[in-house]
């Protein structure tokens, strides 16, 4: 008898927040079951009990093990793990929990930021074969080599579950989630936003690392490599076999707009080094500690030297300001830079556009610029890649800048 296809399903935390939810999802996957497939479900924890976990640990040890965080924090998706396994028994289905140590989920150490190694698949393929039908993966987790539970960061299982699905080969990744698929925009901010049917790869990537919260970038990046197809659903929404948007190859699309969707992110610094030694080596003497300080620099500006003298602008999240300040007056006082002054401000945005469409056609910086002209927006920092413009502004003007680019840009139009 051959073996059955795999299909990966992911359901977020907002999907299983009850035991009425985890029944919802259980239906869902029954069907696919019917529809012929073997089935591994990833799982997140409940919405709310990672916070509540995290706030456990950092409540009885302010400097704690990383270690004992990630034996913790884990536990969440293992009680949706089990609970889903036994609302799917109860339904007639031969369902089994499985925690990222029993796969093996094989990581490498970094606690709390580890990054999958391996997934051997006999082990739970041994199962699929005696007749179990659906394998429920806890999410977010793995094993080190010193045999450590070990969590892969906050949104971690959509890592997981397109690792599955590259793993197992599987037909296609559903990621069910509280949105029904992947918008130009954010609805909450443009009503006129519009689900998109597919997305090339290359813009999901670009959209969630420029603020897009519906995927983490690490599970893009991964389909992208594996060429897994993702599909992003509501998990509340009633069942369509078309519904979602498609994540795919750039081939899969017919024709591109210049521009596929305008991405945010609020929370953003712009920080700047006043009157830097303009010498060989300096970009690497400010980034490296920045780098070790494990602040995520974004966009990078150099003004022109004028006697010697330039400044360095940079931006990072607001969140790393004062983690920031500290790596690069440390790099001061040991005597690897001097600069006059550094000063950081925390009230701007990031605003970009990103479209595979890019590539081929002329005056979209152009427009762009103009749009914001038009607003009275002033631009404070531009970065470009072949596929994405990134500009840096006032925060208070991002809503405004959102709203002008996806009308200028016709992104409510299919």
């Amino acid at each position: 008898m051959s073996e059955k296809p795999i299909l990966v399903m992911k359901f977020g935390g907002t999907s299983v927040a009850t035991l009425d939810r985890i029944a919802r999802a259980s239906k869902r996957v029954a069907r696919e079951v019917a529809n012929g497939y073997n089935v591994i479900v990833v799982v997140s924890a409940m919405a709310g009990r990672t916070n509540e976990l995290v706030g456990w640990v950092e409540e009885t040890s302010p400097l704690y093990d990383a270690r004992e965080y990630d034996a913790v924090v884990s536990s969440g998706e293992n009680v949706t793990a089990g609970l889903m396994a036994l609302r799917l028994q109860e339904m007639d289905i031969p369902a089994r929990s499985w925690q990222g140590w029993q796969v093996p989920v094989k990581t490498t150490g970094v606690h709390s930021a580890a990054r999958i190694r391996e997934i051997p698949d006999a082990n739970i393929r041994a199962k699929f074969a005696e007749g179990m039908q659906v394998a429920v993966v806890a999410g977010f987790q793995g094993v080190a080599d010193d045999n450590r539970i070990t969590t892969l960061g906050r949104g971690g299982s959509d890592t997981t579950a397109v690792a599955f699905a590259a793993a197992f080969g599987a037909e296609r990744c559903d990621i069910y989630t509280d949105v029904d698929g992947v918008y130009t925009t954010d609805p909450r901010i443009e009503d006129k936003a519009r689900k998109l049917d597919r997305i090339a790869f290359e813009e999901m990537l670009e959209l969630a690392s420029l603020g897009a919260k519906v995927l983490q970038t690490r599970s893009v990046e991964l389909a992208m490599r594996y060429k897994v197809k993702l599909r992003v659903l509501s998990s509340f929404e009633e069942y369509d076999p078309e519904a979602g948007t498609l994540v795919c190859d750039e081939e899969e699309i017919v024709e591109s707009k210049a521009v596929s969707g305008v991405a945010y992110s609020r929370d953003e610094a712009k920080m700047t080094l006043i009157s830097v030694a303009d010498r060989p080596g300096i970009a690497a003497a400010i980034f490296g500690p920045l780098a070790e300080a494990g602040v995520n620099v974004d966009m990078i500006v150099q003004n022109i030297s004028e006697e010697g003298r330039t400044d360095m602008t940079f931006s990072c999240p607001v969140g790393q300001v004062a983690r920031a300040e500290q790596a690069v007056n440390a790099a001061r006082e040991a005597g690897h830079i001097n600069f006059r002054e550094l000063v950081a401000d925390k009230d701007v945005a990031k605003v970009s556009i990103v479209g595979i469409g890019m590539r081929s056609q002329t005056g979209i910086a152009a427009k762009m610029f103009e749009v914001l002209a038009r607003e009275g927006i002033n631009i404070k920092v531009i970065t470009t890649s072949e596929i994405k413009i990134s500009v840096l502004i006032d925060r208070k003007y991002m809503e405004l800048a959102v709203q002008a680019l996806h009308d200028a840009f016709e992104l409510e139009k299919a």
